[in-house]
């Protein structure tokens, strides 16, 4: 047996355990990537199903509540919990027109990264969604909508 061979024994286990930690910690962050994806795609859909939900109504006033009770709906079923939530629609109601949603998200890192980080992300997401040119302009009780 040569002397270079008692020397090198042990280093493998030596850069294994020295490797560890950065490999757990680069899967935490990977982890952390995803979530923050997922919980940004998942913003977007509730802007979308918000803005889909203010072209349904027939005053601003209540295009505005549907808009934001859809937004929480779909925020609360995919699991994810707002510290703070704004839901903005911009646009008219008229027949053919255009109404944008604007829906941010005041998220906590301790949720994204499954670590106790502290600190918190805004997350924004728009959408935009045409009125039916189609639609009456009558509610239901009959009488005509102002335009």
């Amino acid at each position: 047996m040569a002397i270079g061979d008692h020397s090198e024994r042990g280093s493998v286990t030596v850069e294994l355990v020295l490797m560890i930690p950065v490999l757990v910690l680069l899967l935490w962050f990977l982890v952390y990537c995803g979530r923050l994806s997922d919980t940004r795609l998942q913003i977007e859909d509730a802007a979308h199903q918000a803005a889909r939900a203010a072209t349904l109504e027939r005053s601003r006033t209540a295009a505005v509540a549907d808009a934001r009770d859809a937004a929480t709906t779909a925020l609360r079923e995919a699991g994810i919990t707002c510290g703070d939530l704004s839901v903005t629609a911009l646009g008219t109601l008229e027949p053919g027109s255009t109404v944008r949603v604007a829906v941010t998200c005041e998220v906590g890192l301790r949720d994204l990264a499954l670590l106790q980080i502290p600190g918190r992300t805004i997350l924004t997401a728009e959408a935009a969604s045409p009125v039916d040119v189609y639609r009456s302009t009558t509610t239901t009780a009959g009488e005509a909508t102002a335009p």
